[in-house]
């Protein structure tokens, strides 16, 4: 799975991973940072959630321009990987003329 060096500098660990599909019921996240991966999931799967309550959560732990910058990092995020994923970019691949590409991946290699 790829990692973020700059995550793990600001205290993202292992049991952080293991814990974010069900960040919502564990105790490994603050109040803030699950209204931030809440806010995650209406951008990214679900806007419907994004209701009065979840605003008004967001408005206790985020200013209005820290809500536009994570929604733009949101977005951003998400365009890059559905743009890598179209153009068929796998893990540790590259593109033709370059030496950059994605961290390795534990799957199988893609076949052709």
């Amino acid at each position: 799975m790829q990692r973020s060096v700059q995550a793990g500098r600001k205290g993202l660990t292992e049991a952080k991973y293991d814990e974010l599909l069900n960040f919502a019921s564990s105790d490994k996240f603050s109040e803030r940072e699950k209204v931030a991966l809440t806010y995650t999931s209406a951008i990214v799967w679900n806007s419907d959630i994004a209701d009065d309550a979840l605003w008004a959560k967001l408005h206790e732990h985020f200013s209005v321009p820290e809500l536009v910058e994570l929604g733009f990092f949101i977005a951003l995020t998400l365009g890059q990987q559905r743009w890598i994923k179209t153009l068929g970019i796998g893990h540790n691949e590259t593109l033709a003329d370059t030496s950059t590409g994605l961290a390795p991946s534990a799957a199988a290699p893609k076949s052709e």
